[in-house]
């Protein structure tokens, strides 16, 4: 099976590559909603236009026990006294609550996703120049695939012996970022077993504020059957019924099945904190131009973006680490 250094490898397609019939292309104006689309997670997380190549997003924070008693007739102070006037203003002015200005820094970087297309391939082949949509169409899904793997597990120092260094060490993803900064609830201790625990130990790490109904598990689908297995193992066991909300919901918490996710983390976040930054729109170039397309009778295509994966508070982000191995279910 091909690593994903060989996806963002250029790849010449020709005749003896396609051997069955492939879906109907997707009309070129969806090429980007396609992309976000692809993935579970991907319609769901932040997205964010910008101009510059670095720059900040700005965040807005408001205080919480800010309300006070009112005074009748006073624009009181926040303790009920009569306010003075203020020297730099000249003016008498009570209790005023201000919002928490701050920001959160991007910087983004450009990546490619080149191909190559044979004529041959497209006189042969049963969709004759449909093919070549076609085509398109599946570099399509496995760009959005392949950008969120590396928006969840890139990571700048992955090491040169990985076989897919290549492509995981070109942004640290969230899982780095919020490992690095969030709230982390290590599984070593426990008995390698999927359990209730970790899932109430990660939300009690987090703190009460951000529990506020839009948090979400973000798991693997193997993590996640593993827990369905866990619950129905135990049911059997000793005879409990467990609701069906337990399955999709621990911790009353409902549940993203994340195929990009590793087996071994959960996540514990409200997905609007995870953000995509680009400067400039998806973009993809075709050429049938040159020496080489006349020569090599070909046509080149590439898909130029960039981007960067920030997390605008890592104070509301949790991640549960170092779960035990999947066990695989043998015959007996």
């Amino acid at each position: 099976m091909p690593t994903n250094e060989d996806v963002l490898k250029a790849a010449g397609i020709t005749t003896g590559d396609v051997t069955y019939g492939l879906l109907n292309p997707e009309q070129a104006n969806m090429f980007i909603k396609q992309i976000f689309d692809a993935t579970p997670l991907g319609p769901l997380v932040r997205h964010e236009m910008r101009r510059s190549k670095t720059g900040e997003l700005d965040k807005i924070g408001i205080a919480s026990r800010i309300v006070r008693k009112k005074v009748e007739n006073i624009d009181a102070n926040a303790d009920g006294s009569i306010p003075v006037v203020d020297p730099s203003t000249g003016q008498v002015t009570g209790y005023r609550v201000k919002p928490n200005f701050s920001q959160v820094t991007y910087s983004t970087q450009a990546v490619r996703l080149p191909w190559e297309l044979t004529e041959e391939t497209l006189r042969q082949n049963i969709e004759g120049a449909g093919m070549e949509a076609t085509i398109t169409n599946l570099m399509t899904a496995q760009l959005g695939v392949d950008m969120e793997d590396l928006y969840l597990n890139g990571d700048t120092a992955t090491p040169s012996t990985d076989p897919d260094r290549l492509f995981l060490y070109i942004k640290d993803g969230w899982i780095k970022q919020i490992s690095n900064g969030g709230h982390v609830y290590d599984a070593t201790n426990s008995t390698g077993e999927m359990d209730l625990d970790m899932f109430y130990g990660a939300v009690q790490a987090m703190p009460n504020k951000y529990n506020n109904g839009h948090l979400r598990w973000l798991m693997s689908p193997h993590r996640a059957q593993q827990w369905e297995l866990f619950l129905l193992s135990q049911g059997l066991n000793s005879g409990a019924n467990f609701p069906d909300s337990l399955y999709n919901s621990p911790a009353a918490i409902p549940t993203i099945r994340v195929p990009m996710m590793p087996d071994d983390k959960i996540i514990l976040v409200d997905p609007q904190n995870l953000i995509v930054v680009n400067t400039y729109d998806i973009m993809i170039r075709k050429t049938v131009e040159g020496k080489e397309a006349i020569m090599a009778d070909k046509r080149f295509y590439v898909v130029h973006l960039d981007f960067d994966t920030i997390v605008e508070e890592l104070d509301a982000t949790a991640i549960i680490e170092n779960i035990g191995e999947i066990e695989e279910i043998t015959e007996g």
